[in-house]
């Protein structure tokens, strides 16, 4: 039995410290874990080690700065987190293991009239088959993360009221996928599963405060903190859309006036193009014919960057955010919606917030979310089993 503040649970302590570094970042050379742990270089070294020969951690010769150093990551075989990405009109479905490789990975199309049921028992299906073609054993899977498009009571796992999966609200979709696979579920929204995944693998990167914003069938931010996902005690945090623009503007969904939703989501600005382009037309292909010099469709694209960009300008007074990151189709328009929203940053915003924010396109696409949701139980699961196969030490490593 380890006595708090013995040698031994000290040891554990710094073990715990390393496996959760190593966990968080994929990988990090011996130099960045004392950095990341505020361990010694030696401890660092010694703790490596013993992971290393436990079968916890795999070491790689690599280089940085010039010079060779070793990179520490996970066991490939320690274990295996699921994602699992429902959207408006899609399902997806991402296999990682600890170390943050992708093992599998597949989308297909969803009906958004389908019921929570319906679309749960797709889920399932495209789980188990992606576990049975990469030969994953399912013992080995660790959680899953899931990510819906709407309001998530963090604590009872329930969905509130979506106009985008109407089928849904009320349901409880983490503990049927759980009671469905057999496994731990951790849920949240799209837009903080889509701040997750950038953070983790994409334009977040190195960024220990920025905003996720996504602009689909609704517009919602991930909003990250000191390197945290920020919820709010209702899980509400992040609504962005309902920033009030005009009072006097469109009824949105949500009972006011002229939210910014009702000024850059989907079903409000296409259409506006649907005179000339016809009534299938999607923003991936509004995109598209923005870049290829529509003046109709790159006029809309201006529009809604002015207007998110006033949106992101509260966000600026408010949280102060390094970095803005744009997901969803729109952000593949580049400079044509990312100009416009920096002009208005620089326009609204207090001049010295704006003058530290950097706002760039997402460099997941319409993966950021089913890689957010992979992000999520790497964030949310436990190092003890991790730690449990370790043998007895004998002589902890000094910390």
């Amino acid at each position: 039995m380890e006595t708090p503040g013995s040698q031994s649970s000290l040891h554990r302590a710094n073990l715990e410290r390393v496996v959760r570094a190593v966990r968080m970042a994929g990988s990090l050379t011996q130099a960045e874990i004392a950095r990341t742990t505020g361990l010694s270089a030696a401890t660092v070294s010694n703790i490596v080690r013993e992971l290393k020969d436990g079968g916890t951690v795999e070491v790689t010769p690599t280089s940085a700065g010039g010079r060779r150093a070793r990179s520490v990551s996970l066991s490939g075989d320690a274990g295996v987190v699921v994602g699992v990405d429902f959207g408006h009109t899609h399902l997806r479905v991402a296999i990682g293991n600890l170390a943050h490789r992708v093992l599998a990975e597949d989308a297909e199309p969803l009906d958004v009239d389908a019921s929570a049921a319906q679309g749960l028992d797709r889920a399932e299906r495209l789980v188990r088959r992606l576990i049975e073609e990469a030969g994953i054993d399912p013992a080995k899977i660790v959680g899953v993360g899931l990510g819906v498009p709407g309001p998530i009571d963090v604590e009872s796992g329930t969905l509130g009221s979506t106009s985008i999966l109407p089928g849904w609200a009320g349901t409880n979709p983490r503990d049927d996928l759980a009671a469905r696979l057999g496994v731990p579920v951790h849920v949240d929204n799209d837009a903080n599963l889509g701040a997750l995944g950038e953070l983790v693998w994409g334009a977040g990167r190195g960024a220990a405060d920025l905003a996720y914003i996504k602009v689909a069938s609704g517009v919602g931010a991930g909003l990250v903190i000191n390197g945290q996902i920020y919820r709010g005690p209702g899980g509400t945090a992040g609504e962005i859309g309902h920033i009030t623009l005009d009072e006097s503007g469109p009824v949105c969904r949500c009972g006011n006036r002229g939210c910014l939703e009702t000024f850059t989501a989907a079903r409000y600005v296409l259409p506006l193009l649907h005179s000339a382009h016809g009534t299938d037309l999607t923003v991936a292909r509004m995109v598209q014919l923005a870049q290829d010099g529509d003046p109709g469709c790159r006029r809309v694209i201006g529009d809604v960057g002015r207007h998110i960009g006033s949106g992101v300008a509260n966000l600026c007074n408010l949280l102060n955010p390094r970095r803005i990151v744009l997901g969803g189709d729109l952000a593949e328009s580049g400079e044509l919606v990312l100009g416009p929203i920096r002009e208005s940053v620089s326009r609204y915003a207090i001049p010295s917030a704006a003058r530290q924010l950097e706002v760039v396109p997402g460099a997941l696409g319409g993966r950021a979310e089913v890689l957010g949701a992979l992000a999520l139980v790497l964030s949310e699961m436990g190092d003890s089993s991790l730690l449990d196969q370790l043998p007895p030490t004998v002589a902890p490593a000094l910390a």
